[in-house]
């Protein structure tokens, strides 16, 4: 759902998919070929939000901010399943991973990895191309180019998604028995460690 705010409307641009069962309220403005995922909250009402272009924010995240603040999640940035960002910003093709958070004026990176679960504090920055663990969270080494090039390569399908789920996304009955000739997915994307194989 889009909500306005104190008379801010969010802006969306049409390429981009906002799930009916998010939250997008107030001052937020979301680019090209984004995808916001079903529980996501995406909160302008104390401040601007913007998302660059090719941003997901999935399942359940939550992107927010102390009064007065505005924070920028820039091009392809990469934010996983139940992640929370509070106040900080984020740099191009990076990736948050699956329920971590980063907390208030702290900085990712370009092409940084922050690795599920982690806790970010407020105030750190994290430099460019670094992979960060732990609670509280460290860099632990650079990124390198195999595993920019995966996460890229995710990012890209969630570039996709908008698109596929403006064509093909529809509320429907469920089905009472399984089809005799149920197709299954397509194996479209590697583990890092698949990745780093070939």
């Amino acid at each position: 759902m889009i909500y306005s705010f104190k008379g801010y409307i969010p802006v969306v641009h049409e390429s981009s998919f906002v799930h009916p069962l998010a939250a997008v309220t107030g001052n937020v403005i979301i680019g090209k070929n984004c995808y916001i995922g079903p529980g996501a909250a995406i909160r302008g009402d104390w401040g601007q939000i913007v998302l660059e272009d090719g941003v997901n924010v999935q399942e359940n995240c939550t992107v927010h901010m102390f009064p007065g603040k505005s924070i920028t999640l820039k091009e392809s940035a990469h934010v996983g399943h139940g992640a929370i960002i509070h106040g900080a910003n984020l740099g191009e093709n990076c990736l948050i991973g699956m329920n971590a958070v980063v907390m208030d004026d702290a900085e990712i990176g370009d092409e940084s990895i922050v690795g599920a679960m982690a806790f970010v504090k407020a105030e750190t920055i994290i430099p460019k191309r670094s992979l960060v663990v732990g609670n509280p969270a460290k860099v632990i080494k650079s990124v390198t180019d195999e595993m920019i090039e995966w996460k890229t390569k995710g990012t890209q399908l969630y570039q996709q998604l908008p698109k596929d789920c403006q064509d093909t996304l529809k509320e429907v009955e469920p089905l009472r028995e399984v089809p005799r000739e149920m197709k299954i997915q397509e194996d479209v994307y590697k583990t890092l460690r698949d990745f780093m194989k070939k």
